[in-house]
């Protein structure tokens, strides 16, 4: 069986947080010196899931540039220069990258996420099934149980639901697993909502254009609910967005003091 491909969606414009993003696309905002976009993919690598499609739009050149100087960016060096140039890389305390494959797609400046979707067709259309997710959140989501959920029950599209605070949206849950409806931001709130870590059957790709307005979760998704095609996987453990000054001091907080609950390596 074919490794899974994970896609990540780092395109958005998303929220700019004051003194910290400025410059820098949301998802290479950093947490411990390394950008949150490299700790969410560390997760995936970490179940064995290594190939990667980045979904590219704004500020995209600071991403590619990232992973192909990834060895200069990260480690010590020795430089030799000369007619017998050459670099030698130290060993540190890096997450391991051996075997990551990361194909980075240029997706649009302005494409809303069902557009960007639709724009990376051709490098998961041989898949039956494939992860995606967004380029600004961590948890600690049980990758292969959820990838086995999703195997289990057949529908297009399984979403991880979480419990975050009732800022965000709710999603309307019947039998325990299938999803029937989406309250965009409820006042007050107990019940689920979407923390992204989904799995994709390519029947998604049905429901999809790559026109730049589309948006995944609001047409797609609700399409794909009303046909019954959209299973929920519950995961009760750690999950925490990067929306705000505040996201970004408690993840760095947790980081440093040496407890994340999403570290995988």
């Amino acid at each position: 069986m074919n490794i899974l491909k994970t896609v990540l969606l780092a395109g958005g414009f998303g929220t700019r947080i004051r003194d910290v993003a400025n410059d820098i696309p949301k998802p290479m905002i950093p947490i411990g010196g390394q950008p949150i976009l490299q700790h969410i993919m560390s997760g995936y690598a970490a179940a064995g899931f290594r190939k990667f499609v980045i979904a590219l739009g704004y500020k995209g050149d600071v991403i590619k540039q990232y992973f192909l100087n990834y060895g200069a960016n990260t480690h010590d060096l020795t430089v030799t220069l000369g007619k017998n140039a050459k670099v030698v890389f130290h060993e540190n305390n890096e997450p391991a990258i051996d075997g990551w494959e990361i194909t980075l797609a240029e997706t649009g400046l302005k494409t809303m996420t069902g557009g960007r979707i639709s724009r990376i067709r051709k490098y998961v259309e041989d898949d039956d099934v494939f992860m995606l997710t967004y380029g600004d959140g961590v948890g600690n989501v049980p990758i292969k149980d959820l990838v086995a959920f999703h195997r289990q029950h057949g529908k297009a599209l399984t979403v991880t639901g979480v419990y975050p605070p009732s800022r965000f949206g709710e999603i309307a849950v019947r039998n325990g697993t299938e999803v029937v409806g989406f309250n965009e931001k409820p006042q007050t709130s107990g019940g689920l909502i979407s923390g992204g870590f989904f799995v994709c059957s390519r029947r998604i790709f049905d429901y999809l254009d790559d026109s730049e307005e589309l948006v995944f979760e609001q047409g797609p998704m609700r399409a794909m609910t009303a046909d019954g095609q959209v299973a929920v996987f519950q995961h009760q453990g750690f999950w925490h967005p990067m929306d705000t000054y505040r996201d970004y001091a408690y993840l760095n907080d947790l980081w440093e003091k040496g407890t994340p609950p999403w570290r995988s390596w």
